[in-house]
């Protein structure tokens, strides 16, 4: 079964970047896929990278990592100022964060305006071929 666990911006902005992972890592480790609203700085990116490749071992295969984070492109400069005061404010709530186990998370692919996650069943197991060796 996929289980989604979705994480409000509120729940982690009193946390220290280092609570935050721990809190995301332990999620992970139970075989479920994080929905962050908003998203880690990249201080807080590379950490959680560098403690999951700390914590790889047979049971934990390590983790995808995606963002998805509104353009500022196509806004006039009134829009990006009332996002920076927004911002300011309540913090960096704006974006969504996908993260989740490797051996579930088979493939995120990213464009500007959307993220595909396509997840591999865990329950199915796929059989090796073995290799045979022609006797002559």
């Amino acid at each position: 079964m996929l289980t989604f666990e979705f994480v409000p911006y509120m729940e982690i902005a009193s946390l220290s970047p280092d609570k935050r992972i721990k809190k995301i890592l332990s999620i992970v480790k139970d075989d479920k896929i994080v929905l962050l609203e908003g998203r880690l700085n990249k201080d807080e990116e590379t950490e959680l990278i560098q403690r999951t490749m700390e914590n790889i071992d047979n049971e934990f295969k390590g983790i995808e990592l995606g963002v998805i984070y509104p353009s500022e492109r196509n806004k006039d400069f009134f829009d990006r100022l009332r996002h920076a005061m927004i911002r300011l404010v309540l913090g960096n709530r704006e974006g969504f964060t996908i993260i989740g186990p490797a051996t579930i998370i088979k493939e995120m692919k990213r464009d500007p305006n959307k993220l595909q996650l396509s997840t591999v069943d865990k329950n199915i197991k796929i059989k090796k071929k073995k290799k045979t060796k022609n006797k002559k």
